[in-house]
C-alpha cells in the first residue's frame, strides 16, 4: 500500500502521540508499504527529509514549543497541510490516508476525501476528543462540535489506543471504534547504576500532575533527587514550587528521545503523576527500561501498566508520597517491579501492532460501498 499519513506533530516535534506515529510508520515501511507523512514544521527543521524510510514533509506554521502547542498554532498549518497533501496525492496516488488526531488534521483528511476521493482511517489520541481534557479544550470542542462529528462520520474506520478513549468517542457518536494500542519499539539497553533518583518525563502542563509529584516529595524526609525531563509553560512555576518545598530537583528541559535511555537506566523510580492520559508512551519506555514505576490510575495509565506498577489515585498527593516512600526503602521490590514492567512492555511490539493496522487498512480498501463515506459524513454534518 501507498499511505498518506497526516499528523499535527512528528518527531522531533511533539509528545507521545508523535512518537507512536513515527514508530507505526517505520514499522509499516519495514513491512513493505510506502509512506508520506505531512506534518507541522518548525523553523529549525528541514521542509522535507527521509527518516527511517519514511518521507516526512513539513509545512509552515507558528508553533513555538516542540512539546506543546495551542489551538491557534495548530490551526495555522491546516491550509498549508492540505495544499501539500493534495500535491503529494496528485503525484503519488496514495491508496489510503491515515489521519492522527481528529482535529486539527482530520479537517485535512475530510477535505481530501470530498475533493479527491481519498478514504481515511482516523486515530484519536486524547485531547482531540471532548471530555478528555475539559479544563483546556471544553469551550473549543463546543464551537467545533458539528465539524468534529462530520470528520468522524466520514472516516472509513476509527481507532483508539485505549478502551477509555474509545468509550469517550462512543458516548459522543456511538461509533464502532477499533482499539489498537500504540506501537512500541524496545530501546537498546544502556548500562547505568540505578541511583536514588525519581524520574518524571513529561510535558509541563497542569494535567500531567508534576505539581502533585513535587508536593508529594516535599512532604517526605528523603535524600532522593527528583529529575524532570520535559518542557512546557509550567516550568517556571514548578521550579519555584520545588525550591519552596525544599525538594532537591533538576529540571532538564527538553531531552532528545535518544538521550532518555540513559535517564531511564539510572532512575531508581519512574513516576507518572498524570491526572488524565490516553496511552502514555513514556510510561512504556520506562517499563521497557526496567524501571520500577509508580503511576496514577488515570484512565490509560492503568491499561498500559496492568499489574506491573504501583498505582495510586490520580491527584492524591498523600498516596503518591506513600508509594514513593515505600518503594524508595525496598530495593528488592523495585527490582521485582522493574522485571514485571519489562515483561509487560514486550507485549506492545511495533511490528505486531503495525500488522494489525495494515490488516485494518486492507479491510477498509476492500469494503464494499466505501465510496459512500463522503455521503455519510454529509448526513452527519
Amino acid at each position: 500500500m501507498r499511505l498518506l499519513t497526516l499528523t499535527c506533530e512528528y518527531p522531533p516535534v511533539g509528545g507521545g502521540g508523535a512518537t507512536a506515529c513515527r514508530i507505526l510508520c517505520e514499522a509499516l515501511v519495514r513491512a513493505g508499504h510506502a509512506i508520506d507523512v505531512v506534518t507541522a514544521g518548525m523553523a529549525d527543521l528541514p521542509a522535507t527529509e527521509e527518516i527511517g524510510g519514511v518521507r516526512v514533509h513539513r509545512v509552515p506554521g507558528v508553533r513555538r514549543w516542540r512539546h506543546y502547542s495551542n489551538a491557534v498554532e495548530q490551526a495555522s498549518f491546516v491550509l498549508p497541510m492540505y495544499r501539500r497533501a493534495a500535491g503529494l496525492l496528485g503525484r503519488y496516488r496514495h491508496d489510503l490516508c491515515h489521519c492522527h488526531f481528529v482535529v486539527p488534521t482530520g479537517a485535512v483528511a475530510s477535505a481530501l476525501l470530498h475533493r479527491h476521493g481519498l478514504p481515511y482511517v482516523l486515530t484519536a489520541h486524547g485531547s482531540d476528543v471532548p471530555g478528555y481534557n475539559p479544563d483546556r479544550f471544553a469551550f473549543l470542542h463546543g464551537l467545533i462540535a458539528p465539524a468534529w462529528r462530520h470528520i468522524l462520520a466520514g472516516a472509513a474506520a476509527v481507532t483508539s489506543p485505549s478502551m477509555f478513549l474509545a468509550g469517550l468517542l462512543d458516548q459522543r457518536m456511538q461509533l464502532d471504534v477499533e482499539v489498537l494500542p500504540n506501537p512500541f519499539e524496545l530501546p537498546r539497553g544502556v548500562a547505568a547504576e540505578r541511583g536514588r533518583r525519581v524520574l518524571a518525563v513529561s510535558r509541563l502542563v497542569e494535567r500531567k500532575g508534576l505539581q502533585h509529584l513535587i508536593a508529594a516529595m516535599g512532604a517526605l524526609d528523603t535524600d532522593w533527587e527528583l529529575i524532570v525531563a520535559g518542557d512546557g509553560p509550567l516550568l517556571p512555576e514548578l521550579r519555584r514550587q520545588a525550591a519552596e518545598a525544599g525538594v532537591r530537583a533538576s529540571f532538564l528541559g527538553f531531552v532528545p528521545r535518544e538521550e532518555l535511555a540513559g535517564l531511564y537506566a539510572g532512575a531508581g523510580l519512574f513516576v507518572m503523576p498524570s491526572l488524565r492520559e490516553n496511552f502514555p508512551m513514556v510510561l512504556l519506555e520506562a517499563m521497557a527500561a526496567g524501571c520500577a514505576v509508580v503511576s496514577t490510575d488515570a484512565e490509560g495509565c492503568a491499561e498500559v501498566v496492568g499489574n506491573a506498577a504501583r498505582l495510586v489515585p490520580a491527584g492524591d498527593v498523600l498516596a503518591l508520597g506513600r508509594a514513593i516512600e515505600t518503594l524508595s526503602r525496598d530495593a528488592a521490590h523495585r527490582q521485582e517491579l522493574g522485571r514485571e514492567a519489562q515483561r509487560r512492555a514486550r507485549s506492545f511490539g511495533a511490528d505486531e501492532v503495525a500488522g494489525r493496522f495494515a490488516a485494518l487498512f486492507a479491510r477498509c480498501l476492500a469494503a464494499p460501498g466505501r465510496e459512500q463515506a463522503a455521503a455519510r459524513s454529509t448526513l452527519h454534518g
